[in-house]
């Protein structure tokens, strides 16, 4: 049986690093099984400017330690649409998701999640089409337990901009969940700086992402008020031509009332406020 971490060096391929330990883990098993990065393979770090400060150390590390080349790029709303950047220049006052947002004129949703697809998957897609690609391979760090993302992912078979781009899910097929991972970083001599409860990195990803549990998002606000500060501007944007695109949930509380509540130190988890909401996925990765 073919080892779902191996790489034909003849055919290009890329790696979607999220800045996670998943996808860190995945990375690792490529280079372990690879002898290193095979030829023409390409790791990408798709920065929204919304990132911890802790998952941008991350990906240097992941880099450093491990001698490969870990391409940084963000969203630019010009005729390239991307631009290049590294750790001392990747933007971290959410420019890039500022940009695409007033470009688009409403707030990415759960039905609607344009920060998704253009911020990360149609950045990365640029990149590669600038290089020369036309067919290539996408490793994603979606895991074994993680079923429903599977099934999504291989009922479409590629990403929504690209017929000639096959998404590849080796730590599924390897039947990796969220144990092995946890367990991979607990022998390594670095980590993500991030708090983990049950396998789940609370501040992985955009840092008060609206697909976060309500609670979540409360815990967060409580620990770091000023990180709701961006949110709350967001959502302060008048788009009038777009019913409902000033929020990025229209069902439940704003982020300034996420904040107001954080403030009055009410309880975070209370059952009558939390219990409706469950993490929602994305191509973000863990």
């Amino acid at each position: 049986m073919r080892d779902p971490f191996q790489i034909d060096p003849e055919q290009p391929t890329g790696i979607s690093f999220s800045g996670g330990r998943s996808s860190a883990y995945m990375l690792w098993r490529i280079l372990d099984a690879n002898n290193g990065l095979p030829e023409n393979t390409r790791v990408c770090f798709a920065n929204t400017g919304k990132e911890a400060e802790a998952t941008l150390r991350f990906v240097r590390e992941c880099g450093v330690r491990w001698q490969v080349p870990i391409t940084w790029i963000e969203y630019r709303d010009d005729p390239v649409g991307f631009t290049v950047v590294d750790f001392a220049s990747a933007s971290r006052q959410g420019e890039p998701f500022e940009a695409l947002i007033r470009k688009c004129r409403y707030l990415p949703n759960p039905v609607a999640r344009l920060c998704t697809g253009r911020l990360k998957i149609r950045v990365m897609y640029k990149f590669l089409r600038q290089g020369g690609w036309t067919e290539w391979d996408q490793h994603i760090g979606i895991r074994a337990d993680e079923p429903r993302r599977v099934a999504k992912i291989r009922a479409r078979g590629n990403s929504s901009d690209s017929a000639h781009e096959t998404m590849c899910l080796p730590l599924a097929d390897a039947g990796v969940t969220v144990r092995e991972v946890g367990a991979f970083w607990k022998t390594q001599p670095f980590d993500l700086e991030l708090l983990t409860v049950n396998g789940r990195t609370l501040e992985g990803n955009c840092d008060l992402c609206f697909l976060k549990p309500r609670a979540q998002r409360l815990a967060l606000i409580q620990a770091r008020p000023q990180a709701a500060q961006w949110w709350m501007r967001m959502e302060s944007l008048d788009f009038s031509k777009k019913p409902g695109g000033t929020r990025f949930r229209i069902h439940g509380p704003s982020y300034a009332d996420l904040a107001r509540i954080a403030a009055s130190q009410q309880e975070l988890f209370a059952r009558d406020a939390c219990d409706d909401e469950a993490p929602i996925g994305c191509f973000c990765g863990d």
